[in-house]
């Protein structure tokens, strides 16, 4: 799926604009929370620190958030016969219902990142840590070699456990602890399961900005959504992933629509999560929000449009992301245009370690107060 958005094909995003290293390692006294803030209502567009985030929000809105955790999903493995092979670092991505691991392979780079490589071949053993095996079986899409289907022999928890550490890619500066990649909504899964990449869009979140959110009235609704390896480099769309969209979270959106409350999913994996489980039927009016489990294949675009979600914090994306049809559908493309050139212009933080960006329902005479433009 290539990504067409208009004013969006010759925007280039300047290297320096990659956020290396987390916002708390930026200096002194800094927090998760000391990332900037733009703000989107139709083509309007204003600049806040996150902090001034329950400023923004109204009592009644609900901010709907994913509370898979990330996994160490990154390991070193040998392709091919003892001794020696091909060195690789494996990245787990989704364990399958069968209990395979659909996994991407890439080489690892001296600066600790890694660069891709084709995948396969089918049939080659992958030897990991602790002398577990990995054996690939085929391709997940055919056609597509990114990521394979494989047989994991051994507690493929257990070994991410003991020899894993986040996937990283080469815009940041250093390996980080996988603490730096959990957000304050993260909740270990019964069957060890979770994201491979983390839902960055709640990574500025504190237990202290919550609860200034909750003192305002604003509700926190919970879902997960594990995600998979992302193409840093393609910009694919996602593979199926698995979710799960409790009734009290239903019920909850469901209540905030009723009596005007606005419904902000934190990620675009909560979007995909909660428009999975939409209840069929025409967009706006009549939609509603409804428990799910399972696995969705969904690929929200402007053609498809949202049903329960109103509005969108997330993190800046690739102009060649996929990810971009969603906002899209969520904000339309003027406000779409009018953001991605403001972030650029104004030297916003990109990537998960990044400035955040709000996509609000436009409001006809609705002034928005201008905050700091620092983070």
């Amino acid at each position: 799926m290539s990504v067409v958005v208009d004013g969006l094909e010759g925007l280039r995003v300047p290297e320096e604009l990659s956020a290396r290293v987390p916002a708390e390692q930026r200096g002194p006294g800094r927090g998760r929370d000391d990332v900037r803030l733009l703000v989107s209502r139709g083509e309007a567009v204003s600049h806040h620190a996150f902090r001034e985030l329950p400023a923004l929000l109204r009592a009644g809105d609900v901010l709907v958030v994913n509370t898979s955790p990330t996994l160490a999903a990154a390991v070193d493995g040998r392709l091919g016969p003892e001794p020696g092979g091909e060195p690789v670092v494996v990245h787990f991505s989704t364990r399958g219902d069968d209990g395979r691991w659909a996994v991407e392979l890439r080489s690892p780079e001296p600066s600790g990142s890694t660069r891709p490589r084709a995948g396969g071949p089918a049939g080659a053993v992958v030897r990991l840590p602790g002398g577990g095996r990995l054996a690939l079986a085929g391709p997940l899409t055919p056609g597509s070699g990114r990521l394979w289907w494989a047989r994991a022999y051994g507690d493929v928890p257990g070994l991410l456990g003991r020899y894993g550490r986040p996937i990283r890619y080469g815009y940041t500066e250093r390996d980080q602890p996988l603490s730096a990649y959990q957000t304050v909504f993260a909740r270990p899964s019964p069957d060890g399961g979770g994201s491979a990449e983390m839902p960055s869009a709640g990574r500025p979140f504190t237990a202290g900005l919550v609860a200034e959110l909750a003192a305002r009235g604003v509700w926190i609704a919970p879902l997960s959504l594990h995600t998979g390896v992302a193409s840093a480099e393609a910009h694919e769309p996602p593979y199926p992933e698995r979710f799960e969209v409790p009734a009290a979270t239903a019920a909850l959106v469901n209540a905030a629509r009723a009596t005007g409350g606005r419904v902000i999913a934190v990620g675009t994996t909560v979007v995909r999560a909660l428009e999975s489980a939409a209840v069929a039927g025409p967009v706006g009016a009549g939609a509603s929000a409804r428990a799910g489990r399972g696995w969705t294949d969904l690929v929200v675009t402007p053609a498809r449009g949202v049903r329960v979600v109103d509005g969108l914090l997330t993190g800046l994306h690739e102009p060649e992301a996929s990810h971009l049809l969603m906002l899209e559908a969520v904000a339309g493309r003027a406000a779409l245009r009018s953001a991605y050139a403001a972030a650029v212009r104004d030297r916003y933080l990109w990537h998960e370690f990044g400035d955040v960006h709000l996509l609000l329902p436009e409001e006809k005479g609705h002034r928005v107060r201008c905050g700091s433009n620092s983070g």
